[in-house]
């Protein structure tokens, strides 16, 4: 497929044993169906040609000279289909008999991967009919042609560079080392494994975890082929449990019991850059002895079939409550920190009735309790100006009352106005002058009010806001110590909606009307009492914003795949030209506003992503946005 992604499938297709015949055809059949569906590799359980379970008849001249001939059907199967298949075979070499991953395309065999690892405790004994190789890599004679043997190769796509295979069976997943661990030093981005493992109760979530290690541990595509239904069931029953995962993420997995071929897309161009950035992946090993195969796979059709979240930085499914919990936790620990270490009395916040201002509030009330302080000395202020609606205002009332902190108002109304005159502006003109000199006066109200107190002033600006430059430079952008710097708009809401559902009460519902107001730096006067300056009709949506910061910024991906990405999961929700436009004015801004996040106060880092200059980010200010905003004309 387009922008690095390789469609892959595992497959466990009816099987009898011994029957080499009947599986065979099962598995042309699946091959023809792969690759109608635009499969570019494809993985079948260990020993599929004959089934795992054949015990001592591996020691049958049968059988095995018609696992080969089957095996040369297989290839003839895959001529003229652009895609790498990995099926299960026994092969003989050098008088003994050695369980294989026999790699197929475009009708010829390129090469066999013998199993390093024999199981021989419990209900397994391969030792009796197989023997492991450990040694390097060889050649093995296939009707007259010369076929490399070793488990030292890489395949590589002639055409996509960072797709890149290796191959392990079943028990080598299961051991300390796992030969997939040579592999992806090696530069396999995918691994596949062959595996014949037997279901017994708890051994799914067992395989579950070791597929998720390891393609956590190796940054690699896994694709996991089990055995199923048609095994014989004399001792064990096999369940057919296929996985694809990336990285330590399930993308796909099949159902127990049910045999079938299940089918995602890998984002190899991913890995690679994962790898690029983790300068322990390469530990400069001796890698000697591998070798590398071309192959030429088809482009995977156009249809990307994985799921593609609207809101990356938020957990899915049931992990929201603990992943809440666990971010609130840093924030706060970071600021409890640096209250102690600075010998702080008191910190001191802006209230604005807003969401960054809420969540920075709800921290610092934990930090206090943490530090057994009394929540009396958190200074909370609200300082109404020309755009503060009634409804902003009692809120942030609302929300130091709930919580008990000490709360104050300042109107610095008179205060910006005298400073208009200071400076020579016209109130009428509501320029950027007017706008910023309110920012620059609330923050200089928390900050003498943190003298006054001996205490320091607790940043509320979030991850979002810092991408895109929307902060007042030494206004709201300036603080002792930024507690929200690392979460981003949409998690800053959710984090609000579980702390509303954890204290409960009057505060839950203060709280679910701020999550409920529309978001506004309220720096223009309101209309008919109605918040007048909206955000994200000036800046655009916020879930969009946040979606291009997790990939263009945590992953590095191109503008073009930002956008195809973004097509796939705001689908139905913006049209086309609505998602193009908002991204050219993410990479306008993020280019632009970088002098803002070079000289960010400290902030505790709680999520993949952070814009620290001394930390996760660090980029020119006068870096140019041409080559960024060219790819997307």
């Amino acid at each position: 497929m387009k922008h690095g992604f390789v469609k892959v499938a595992a497959a466990t297709p009816e099987l009898r044993v011994a029957d080499v015949l009947f599986n065979w055809k099962k598995i042309a059949e699946t091959i023809a169906k792969a690759d109608k569906e635009g499969v570019q590799l494809l993985v079948f359980p260990e020993l599929s040609l004959c089934g795992y379970t054949c015990g001592d008849l591996f020691g049958q001249k049968v059988l095995l000279d018609g696992c080969m001939q089957a095996l040369r059907e297989v290839a003839g199967e895959t001529k003229g289909r652009k895609l790498l298949v990995f099926v299960g075979v026994p092969v003989r070499l050098g008088g003994v008999l050695y369980n294989c991953a026999a790699a197929v395309c475009d009708g010829k065999v390129l090469a066999f991967v013998p199993k390093t690892h024999l199981p021989n405790y419990a209900e397994f004994y391969e030792k009796r009919n197989f023997q492991p190789y450990t040694g390097e890599n060889a050649q093995v004679e296939f009707f007259g042609e010369k076929i490399p043997f070793g488990n030292k190769i890489i395949f590589a796509d002639e055409n996509e560079k960072d797709f890149t295979v290796a191959a392990e069976l079943c028990e080598d997943l299961w051991v300390p080392n796992p030969p997939s661990a040579a592999h992806a030093h090696a530069g396999a981005n995918i691994i596949v494994n062959l595996s014949a493992s037997d279901e017994t109760a708890g051994k799914a979530e067992y395989r579950r975890l070791l597929v998720r290690a390891q393609s956590a541990k190796t940054v690699s595509g896994y694709v996991y082929a089990d055995a199923g239904d048609g095994e014989s069931t004399t001792d064990m029953a096999f369940s057919g449990h296929n996985i694809i995962a990336e990285n330590g993420e399930i993308l796909k997995e099949s159902e127990l019991f049910e045999n079938g071929m299940i089918v995602s897309e890998i984002d190899a161009e991913k890995l690679s850059f994962e790898r690029r950035r983790i300068n322990t992946f390469y530990d400069g090993r001796d890698l000697a002895g591998y070798c590398v195969l071309s192959f030429r796979a088809g482009r995977g059709g156009e249809k990307l079939t994985r799921p593609v979240a609207r809101l990356p930085f938020v957990p899915q499914g049931g992990a929201l409550d603990e992943r809440a919990e666990l971010i609130l936790s840093i924030q706060s620990a970071g600021l409890k920190k640096r209250l102690a270490h600075t010998g702080a009395k008191t910190a001191v916040l802006g209230i604005s009735g807003g969401l960054d201002s809420a969540l920075a509030l709800l921290v610092t009330v934990r930090a206090f309790r943490k530090l057994g302080k009394d929540l009396k000395d958190v200074v909370a202020v609200t300082m109404p100006c020309f755009g503060t609606t009634d409804k902003t205002f009692n809120n942030s009332l609302a929300l130091m009352r709930e919580l008990g902190v000490t709360s104050r108002t300042v109107n610095i109304a008179d205060s910006v106005r005298a400073h208009f005159k200071d400076i020579g502006h016209d109130e009428s003109v509501k320029n950027a002058a007017y706008e910023n000199a309110q920012a620059r006066m609330r923050t200089m109200v928390l900050m003498d009010i943190a003298n006054d107190t001996g205490g320091i002033v607790v940043g509320t600006g979030d991850l979002s806001e810092l991408a895109l430059g929307w902060a007042t430079y030494n206004g709201d952008h300036m603080s002792m110590y930024g507690v929200n710097a690392s979460v981003p708009k949409t998690l800053v809401k959710y984090l609000i909606a579980y702390e509303a559902d954890r204290l409960g009460g009057k505060l839950k519902e203060t709280l679910y009307d701020i999550l409920n107001t529309e978001i506004s730096p309220e720096l223009l006067p309101p209309e008919d009492g109605k918040i007048a300056q909206k955000t994200e009709e000036l800046v655009g949506p916020y879930e969009l914003h946040d979606f291009y910061l997790y990939y263009a910024i945590r992953w590095g991906f191109s503008p073009k795949k930002v956008l195809f990405l973004a097509e796939k999961a705001f689908g139905g929700v913006y049209d086309g030209e609505t998602i193009k436009k908002w991204l050219v004015r993410f990479y306008r801004r993020f280019f632009s506003q970088q002098f803002k996040r070079s000289c960010l106060p400290d902030g505790v880092k709680v999520g993949s992503v952070s814009l620290s200059p001394r930390g996760d980010w660090r980029m020119p200010s006068d870096a140019s946005a041409e080559s960024w905003l060219k790819e997307l004309e």
